[in-house]
């Protein structure tokens, strides 16, 4: 209805508007609407960090993304395989688990398909999160914190809504496939090219999975001695899974949100994963701080996890690799946590910062 009045608005304004208006455009650089926004980002060599390692450090600017991060890209093709498969038609529901971004890519994906869209979440998750998927229109329903195998958890109370409603879909990105072919048909392939198909190596942070098995298996298919390894943040049981062989948690709880896991999901399982780099909390926080002040880049602490363990790989491998990772989404979803020195101080990280940074807090 809404599109309707402005279209009417517009068309008392002008009557000369071509009817093959979006045939005009032949250039490639011309993106059809939202969805065709989504993947194509800029690969960014990071200067500094670069120079201080021998290696080219690289990221994927995931934060470019229209939605504003890397899970436009699983949002996109859940939502493309529901359709496909003729569970999702038009007017439906769009149900997902999420701490916050994938929601926020399938709320902009609804908006532009014109569906409805339902978000769990836990409720330990950033206000701005929360904040902006209410801004997109979604229904958000935050939950208590609790463990997978509890059946409070908030994707197991997303999967039980959409069994109550017709003609919608419970996206699963954790254990949805369509979450890795994703990237396995589109991050990978840009990476190849970017790369003139050089790269030695690639880094990811982990909470579904779909980034680092689609991206790593799709480079495996190209050159099999790329390397593939999986960056995590304590209290995660992945590093020591591929470590180790055995799911046992690393010491602690982490600050960064959406990565880090308790369990393998099918969009992991036989990944081809070379090996694992554990990336602590002080770490990953001064790296976000450094690529605010040193390379110019405001993000969540995720992307600085997943840089510090960009250079760690890189010291592994030594001078003269080519290391790929990605900057998640923008500091401005955690703001009011990351830059506020009350609640560094609370989660006593604030020594982590160097004090010439400080200034950033407030």
């Amino acid at each position: 209805m809404a599109a309707s009045r402005v279209l009417s608005r517009f068309s008392r304004r002008s009557t000369t508007v071509p009817r093959s208006v979006g045939i005009r455009f032949a250039s490639k650089d011309v993106r059809n609407g939202f969805i065709d926004l989504v993947g194509r980002t800029p690969l960014i060599r990071l200067n500094k960090l670069s120079e201080e390692t021998g290696c080219d450090i690289t990221v994927k600017a995931e934060h470019m993304n229209p939605g504003g991060s890397v899970k436009d890209r699983a949002a996109l093709y859940l939502v493309k395989e529901a359709e496909e498969k003729g569970v999702l038609k038009p007017g439906g529901t769009v149900v997902e688990g999420t701490a916050g971004n994938t929601g926020i890519g399938l709320a902009h994906m609804c908006l532009a398909k014109g569906y409805k869209c339902v978000i769990f979440m836990p409720n330990n998750q950033s206000q701005e999160k929360i904040d902006l998927l209410k801004a997109l229109g979604a229904d958000v329903r935050p939950v208590p914190v609790v463990p997978f195998d509890d059946q409070m958890n908030y994707n197991h109370q997303a999967r039980r809504f959409t069994e109550t409603l017709e003609n919608a879909v419970w996206t699963n990105q954790f254990d949805n496939t369509a979450n890795r072919r994703a990237h396995f048909e589109t991050t990978g392939p840009e990476i190849w090219q970017q790369t003139n198909g050089q790269v030695d190596a690639i880094v990811f942070g982990t909470g579904t999975g779909g980034t680092l098995a689609g991206t790593g298996s799709f480079l495996k298919s190209k050159n099999p001695n790329v390397k593939v390894i999986l960056a995590d943040p304590q209290g995660s049981v992945l590093y020591n899974y591929f470590k180790i062989g055995e799911l046992v948690r690393t010491e602690g709880s982490s600050i960064t949100e959406g990565i880090g896991q308790g369990r393998v999901t099918s969009n992991l399982q036989g990944a081809p994963i070379d090996d694992s780099v554990f990336i602590h909390d002080t770490e990953a926080i001064e790296m976000t701080y450094f690529l605010l002040h040193e390379e110019g880049f405001f993000v969540g602490a995720s992307s600085g996890l997943n840089v510090a363990a960009a250079v760690k790989v890189a010291k592994m491998l030594g001078p003269g690799h080519l290391i790929t990772t990605c900057l998640c989404d923008s500091g401005q979803r955690y703001f009011t946590r990351l830059f506020n020195k009350s609640w560094i101080e609370s989660k006593g990280l604030l020594d982590a910062i160097p004090e010439k940074y400080h200034h950033s807090l407030y």
